[in-house]
């Protein structure tokens, strides 16, 4: 039932549209996926189009129509693009809604529910137990108490009354309020402190940093070399503009590999939506690859290792009484307060409960709570030393025999009503002790042997007291939990220095100190993950190399992060490690594939600059050897498991694998360069395109290796598609059926082209294997 006071203090539709037309709604402009417009806008127009549409243009002004073929593969390849990332939005769009819930507000003197994002400043909201606070606002009816642990990283109770202010951000632990909004937006306390987050970092991608170096190079080398190219043939080669034109577009078609960042996105998208349906939600696309090369682990304890709820171990009776069970239940049961304690209480217990006559609501000052029963006799529940005083030593004697790690209620019983609100009855007398610990998430045990298998260090980062939290990490597994420091002990940049790698274990830790120790760790090397789901957090999650952060957290920390465990579940960890790991892997795997033909290209035009003879590769026939020895085995390739673990630089490795390929290429062209008297350009042309496809088809088989069945009908589909082409289709490609000395010069190159390439390969695999 709404008071008159709220229902007066509720803003009408007219208020509303008012406010939200002044810019005071709460509605987030920030989106962590891309609109459809500008997916589509940025697969068309990328540099590899541009520069194909150029020499399209080139081919069309000479009037070779059927060499413009490759453009067809390259709108394929856009679609493809368009397709997979419209996709992968989706996948998070959908579970960005899961990670979303709504708010109750009074509009129009009545109650609903709607979304935190249309709350308007002066709103009446609704806040109980378990409600996270979406805006400032201040208490206008009611009381409650907030925990505003992921503001301040301690997990203290704060008592709230009318006039008070909550902090967006934190959450209602007991209690209920109506709040008028008081900011909106960026103008919310936890919006504030995401701001001083929201700086411009540079994402630490090795793939995405080596694609770049390598559309650079290309973008830089490719005019100059086109340019040579067309003055030796046409100047001096004296070739036919034709000729001279669909020569040059096929070396520079050659040099472009366009399909590589087509790969990488799509196999990074694949990556998304396989993660989404295991409620992970990917924010940032190349994080799944960064969290696989991370080798120090950040932990905040409560929302990572602990749920942020409290679970009852045991209950330790102090007398003959079997109804202990029932009157703890009845006292969770009529609680005014709904906070962590009565929530363990009330979950363990499974049995009947009495009515009450009379209830006193728990508060931070007393410490304890309690209620008169309809059996007649009062109940206490609290902290044992705000209930009795020292005279009873058997009951401090038996509480310090628990383990430190647990937190101990007590219940009393008396005969004797409550006098008032603030007094303890008189003739208490403990009846029993509560045991309670921090509730550690399920599998967060296991997750963190999985991480200490992967030698990856691990960190445990909290706004509590270290000796707390030191106990935590030690029961979870964590290596070293007793080497900890309370971090409000480090003060100059040296201790710091050292802390972060002497310490397992940090308590007391502020958010700017969060983000300190996450910056001295990537200053010495480390490839730093930060999981926390506080607005404390946030700072060292935009700074992290690899940021997640829990569905259940703060707004802000959702937002920062980008990484989201939909479902609350540290375990999904291991399963995008596991992911980045096989997107990696293949990546690289195909990668190879497609700089093969970069390299020979580069180096080929740069050969025929000062050559007497005509480039032997027409763009068509580049796009039938590229689609059968590259397109469809990489893209093949590049979606089968792989959970080795990452080894090497990017770059080298992907350059260990194509070297062999693109020598074997280059030493094959120039040997029939030299025998190019004894053959027509047809037979030459025909001769390199048998050999550069014969070359791809080994590396293929090469990197298939271990062969499955799938992997063993791509090679036999791939060579199929090739003979085809190449005897079916002579005239469409300018192919000769070769004879006599052209026949028997394949045979010659052939033979040694497969023994010496995978001689060459064998030593660059073990180079690969030292790396």
């Amino acid at each position: 039932m709404l008071s008159e006071k709220i229902m007066n203090l509720s803003l009408s539709d007219a208020d509303v549209e008012e406010r939200v037309a002044k810019g005071l709604s709460n509605k987030s402009t920030d989106s962590k996926s891309k609109s459809i417009k500008k997916i589509v806008f940025e697969n068309i127009v990328t540099l590899f189009n541009i520069l194909n549409l150029f020499l399209m243009t080139l081919l069309l002004l000479v009037g070779s129509f059927k060499n413009m073929l490759f453009m067809g593969v390259v709108v394929c390849n856009t679609i493809i693009g368009i397709v997979q990332e419209i996709r992968s939005k989706k996948a998070v769009d959908r579970l960005s809604i899961v990670v979303t819930s709504d708010i109750g507000v009074v509009r129009n003197k009545e109650y609903k529910e709607i979304s935190a994002e249309e709350i308007v400043v002066d709103d009446i909201i609704v806040l109980d137990a378990g409600v996270q606070i979406p805006c400032d606002c201040e208490v206008a009816e009611g009381f409650c108490y907030a925990n505003e642990s992921l503001l301040t990283g301690e997990s203290d109770q704060i008592e709230k009354n009318v006039g008070d202010t909550l902090f967006s951000g934190s959450y209602v632990s007991s209690g209920k309020v109506f709040a008028r909004v008081i900011h909106t937006g960026k103008e919310n306390y936890s919006s504030k402190i995401e701001t001083e987050a929201a700086y411009s970092k540079k994402i630490n991608s090795e793939i995405m940093n080596t694609l770049n170096k390598v559309i650079t190079f290309c973008s830089i080398a490719i005019f100059p070399m086109g340019i040579a190219m067309f003055i030796n043939q046409y100047f001096f080669n004296h070739e036919t503009m034709y000729n001279s034109v669909v020569s040059i577009v096929a070396a520079l078609i050659g040099m472009i590999p366009e399909g590589l960042i087509l790969l990488t996105s799509t196999v990074l998208a694949v990556a998304v939506i396989r993660l989404s349906r295991k409620k992970v939600l990917v924010q940032q696309l190349f994080c799944i690859e960064t969290l696989a090369r991370v080798d120090v682990l950040c932990l905040d304890k409560t929302g990572t290792i602990t749920t942020g709820e409290l679970e009852v171990v045991d209950i330790e009776s102090l007398e003959n009484d079997s109804e202990i069970d029932v009157i703890l239940k009845s006292l969770a049961k009529c609680s005014l307060d709904k906070n962590s304690t009565i929530r363990a209480i009330d979950s363990y217990l499974k049995c009947r409960y009495i009515k009450e006559k009379e209830v006193i609501p728990f508060s931070s000052e007393k410490k304890w709570s309690g209620a008169t029963l309809c059996d007649g006799k009062t109940y206490v529940l609290g902290a044992a030393e705000m209930i009795f005083d020292n005279s009873h030593k058997e009951l401090f004697e038996e509480i310090d025999k628990i383990d430190d790690n647990l937190r101990v209620v007590t219940l009393a019983e008396s005969d004797s009503p409550f006098k008032d609100k603030e007094s303890l009855p008189e003739g208490l007398r403990p009846l029993a002790l509560i045991i309670i610990r921090d509730k550690i998430r399920d599998n967060a045990s296991k997750t963190i042997e999985y991480f200490k298998k992967q030698g990856v260090t691990l960190k445990v980062i909290s706004g509590d007291n270290n000796k707390t939290v030191e106990r935590i990490a030690d029961t979870v597994g964590v290596p070293n939990a007793y080497k900890s420091v309370d971090a409000t002990t480090l003060v100059s940049d040296e201790e710091v220095e050292h802390a972060v790698e002497e310490y397992a274990v940090f308590g007391r830790v502020t958010p700017q100190q969060k983000k300190r120790f996450v910056e001295k760790l990537k200053a010495h090397g480390h490839t730093v993950a930060m999981t926390g789901d506080g607005v404390n957090d946030i700072l060292a999650l935009k700074e992290a190399d690899c940021s997640v952060a829990m569905a259940s957290g703060s707004d802000a920390a959702k937002n920062t992060a980008q990484l989201v465990l939909a479902d609350n579940d540290f375990a999904h960890m291991p399963e995008v490690v596991a992911e980045g790991r096989r997107s990696i892997n293949n990546i690289q795997r195909s990668a190879s594939l497609f700089i093969v033909k970069t390299i020979y290209s580069f180096i080929l035009a740069f050969v025929f600059v000062f050559v007497n003879v005509n480039y032997p590769f027409q763009p068509l026939q580049i796009s039938l050897t590229s689609a059968f020895t590259i397109g469809i085995p990489s893209f093949v390739l590049a979606l089968q498991p792989n959970h080795n673990r990452i080894q090497g630089k990017f770059m080298k490795n992907v350059i260990l694998r194509a070297w062999p390929g693109s020598i074997m290429v280059v030493l094959n062209i120039i040997i029939l360069i030299i025998f190019s008297g004894r053959l027509t350009y047809t037979e030459f042309s025909t001769l390199s395109v048998i050999l550069t496809s014969l070359i791809g088809v080994n590396l293929v088989i090469r990197l298939s290796i271990p062969i499955n069945a799938l992997r063993a009908a791509l090679i036999i589909f791939i060579i199929a598609g090739l003979s085809v082409g190449i005897l079916c289709f002579t005239e469409l490609f300018n192919f000769v059926i070769l004879s006599g000395f052209s026949l028997r010069l394949l045979l010659i190159l052939s033979a040694s082209s497969v023994v010496v390439y995978n001689v060459i390969y064998s030593i660059s695999d073990k180079l690969l294997k030292k790396a």
